[in-house]
């Protein structure tokens, strides 16, 4: 008996160590860098989510899902094919991109730097019925290249919010919700039944400000004036040659003559795709090497306790930072912030890390796509603070409520009744409302700590407190108009990050820097048997995740510093 026992035993060490070997040669051929040829061009397809780091999501892909694109990864792929010799062209091919408009400036910006490298950028587009973030990409390349029967729509930017009050009420749903003040319309589309006077001003301001970046940009990209670009956008809608005589894209072409044209010196280009260029190391270009630069990403929501997939866990971040301040070999820091807002408190607590860290090196923030509310509270210590023009930012204000069911109760039915030990234990119950003495202590305690928002602004902005609330009151700017404000220091993205880091902490311009990246990607087994907690994201539309974040938040958070929902134009 113990004979077979022990034969088992030694089978199952012998079959795990075989599986361990099979495991590790897979592994090591997925993660070996590819051979690239000596004539060859990066090819990056653009479509689909963008967000600004991605983690392994093992569900997603052995559904056979694709993965969505990681915005530090397009950009080092883009940095690493400007310095390759072997890397004679890039190529993007457009598609539809869910992304806001900071993301795509920024690949734009990068591709504008790799062609001052005196390579050709092109751009491919299938078709697109609405593509005006893509063709504002497009239009950063040398050639854009349409498929003759493709068709293209530029247009122009809008949105929509729709408003849920008549259906809460239908239901028996109150949104009962205190803000500061009146531009902080996080909350709107459950309290209004359309848009209030200082919302409708906000969003249009919003939209102005993008739609006026995006002409300026297309009239000199294409070699036009500004009520021409306005007069093709007013158009809508080209197919093929149409966009040919309009001046909007360069060529025409098949696939296969797209590939004759990709040629150098009439030899031709071999294909290399981004997923295969991701596995070349920036050090064997000459990259990514020197005195170290911590990249700390702050991505999502903000919430109390630890991060989990493309949230902001307050605890997760602010040890982060502080690990980068306590590493003397970390020379400066810079902070990739992405994100809505949220918790207030978690948000104190991130901030607090920055402003401590501030004093010791160098720290730069660079917003992506949003940096509001709680998003604008984690960086308003920094030493300089970065935008992308169509940046969405500002937001300085508070909010705080919570949903009742009173209604629908009465409707099914449905009675109660309570037990309490303190005057208000049962404050935050769904089966009551707020009593007018209630109502009066909540806005209260959210003025008290709008006060505290205004107060650190002023602090870390070397501003008027009184100056600030008139930028406050909850209202969002672009990134373009916050540097006109004083909330924003400078205009550009994760390079102007480093070379400010770099001047800050006095290393030479000339003198390229190791980008120490944190949170760090996990590994296969670490994902599998770990303890790091990744979340699978449900497969919602965009909007409706963000309306159940903004739910739970509600729920679980006390006092949020969050953007509202329905800004993004489109």
């Amino acid at each position: 008996m113990k004979r077979g026992r022990y034969v088992l035993i030694i089978f199952l060490i012998f079959f795990f160590l075989i599986l361990a070997t099979i495991f590790s040669f897979v592994f090591y051929e997925i993660g070996k860098p590819p051979a690239v040829k000596a004539r060859s061009y990066l090819e990056i397809k653009l479509s689909g989510p963008i967000q600004e780091r991605t983690f392994p999501d093992f569900l997603t892909t052995m559904l056979g899902r694709r993965q969505p694109l990681s915005m530090y990864d397009i950009w080092m792929n883009i940095q690493k094919a400007k310095v390759d010799h072997r890397i004679k062209s890039l190529v993007l091919r457009l598609g539809y991109l869910q992304c806001d408009w900071a993301k795509v400036a920024e690949i734009r910006e990068a591709v504008l730097d790799f062609r001052k490298s005196g390579k050709t950028a092109y751009a491919y587009i299938d078709e697109a019925p609405d593509l005006d973030k893509e063709y504002y990409l497009a239009t950063a390349c040398d050639r854009i290249i349409l498929h003759p029967l493709g068709w293209m729509g530029i247009n122009g930017i809008g949105g929509y919010v729709p408003f849920l009050k008549k259906t809460l009420d239908k239901l028996g749903i109150e949104a009962e919700i205190e803000h500061v003040e009146e531009y902080k319309t996080a909350y709107n589309m459950f309290t209004e039944k359309g848009f209030t006077p200082a919302h409708k001003e906000m969003i249009e301001s919003i939209y102005g400000d993008i739609f006026s970046h995006y002409v300026k940009e297309l009239a000199e990209a294409r070699g036009k004036s500004e009520k021409e670009i306005r007069e093709l956008i007013d158009h809508g809608f080209y197919q093929g040659e149409q966009a040919m005589e309009a001046g909007l894209v360069d060529d025409l072409l098949y696939d296969d003559e797209f590939e004759n044209l990709l040629r150098d010196k009439g030899m031709k280009l071999y294909r290399i795709s981004h997923q295969q260029y991701i596995k070349i190391k920036p050090t064997s270009l000459g990259l990514n090497k020197g005195k170290k630069i911590a990249l700390i990403y702050g991505m999502g929501t903000i919430h109390s306790g630890e991060g989990i997939y493309q949230s902001m866990g307050g605890s997760t971040v602010a040890r982060l930072i502080r690990r980068a301040r306590m590493d003397k070999s970390i020379a400066a820091v810079i902070f990739r912030v992405d994100s809505p807002g949220g918790s207030a408190v978690a948000s104190d607590v991130i901030w607090r890390e920055v402003f401590l860290t501030q004093k010791e090196k160098p720290f730069i923030v660079s917003m992506s796509d949003m940096a509001g509310s709680g998003g604008y509270w984690i960086s308003m210590a920094a030493d300089k603070i970065i935008a992308q023009p169509q940046t969405l930012t500002g937001s300085i204000g508070v909010i705080f409520g919570k949903f009742n069911i009173v209604n629908l109760s009465k409707k099914l039915g449905i009675t109660s009744e309570s037990i309490v030990y303190g005057k208000r234990s049962d404050i935050f119950s769904p089966l009551r409302r707020f009593t007018p003495e209630e109502r009066k202590a909540i806005k209260k305690e959210t003025l008290w700590i709008y006060d505290r928002f205004l107060t650190k602004v002023a602090e870390g902005r070397n501003m008027n407190k009184d100056d600030v609330d008139k930028i406050g009151k909850g209202r969002v700017w672009t990134g373009s108009r916050a540097k006109e404000l004083g909330l924003v220091d400078e205009i550009g993205g994760l390079s102007r990050a480093i070379e400010l880091a770099k001047e800050l902490a006095g290393i030479p311009d000339d003198r390229s820097v190791k980008l120490v990246v944190w949170p760090r990607k996990v590994s296969f087994f670490s994902a599998l048997f770990g303890r790091r907690q990744i979340r699978t994201k449900l497969d919602l539309h965009s909007k409706l995740e963000k309306i159940v974040n903004m739910l739970e938040l509600l729920e679980n958070e006390g006092s949020l510093a969050i953007m509202p929902l329905w800004i993004n134009p489109e």
